[in-house]
C-alpha cells in the first residue's frame, strides 16, 4: 500500500478533500487560494488539492478571506471548522489574499 507521511494515500486524499469543502462551506471564507511564493498543497497521485497541505502533524490551509470581517475571525471560523477534522494536528490557517467588497 503506498503511503505519504504514514498515512494510506486514500486516506490522505479524502482527509484533504473533506478539509477542503469544510473550509469553503466557511461563510468568511472567498475560496481556497496560495500563500504567494510557497505552494500549500496535498500532492497526490493524479491530482493536487490546491489551498490544503495535509502533513503528518499539521495542516496548513490557505484562503481567500471574504472583505469585512476581521482576518483573525476569518482564520479563527477556519481553524474552528477543521479542528475536529484532525484532532491529533495543529491546523495553521494562513490568509493569501482579500477577495474585492462583493466579490462571490
Amino acid at each position: 500500500m503506498t503511503k505519504r507521511n504514514e498515512y494510506p494515500l486514500d486516506e490522505v486524499a479524502e482527509l484533504a478533500d473533506r478539509i477542503a469543502a469544510t473550509v469553503i462551506g466557511c461563510p468568511d471564507v472567498a475560496g481556497l487560494t496560495q500563500r504567494p511564493g510557497v505552494p500549500v498543497a496535498t500532492y497526490l497521485p493524479g491530482r493536487t488539492v490546491s489551498g490544503v497541505a495535509v502533513r503528518p502533524a499539521e495542516v496548513e490551509i490557505c484562503v481567500a478571506a471574504r472583505y469585512g470581517p476581521s482576518l483573525t475571525q476569518v482564520a479563527e471560523q477556519v481553524r474552528h471548522a477543521v479542528e475536529p477534522l484532525v484532532p491529533d494536528r495543529a491546523v495553521d490557517v494562513v490568509i493569501g489574499d482579500i477577495a474585492p467588497p462583493g466579490a462571490p
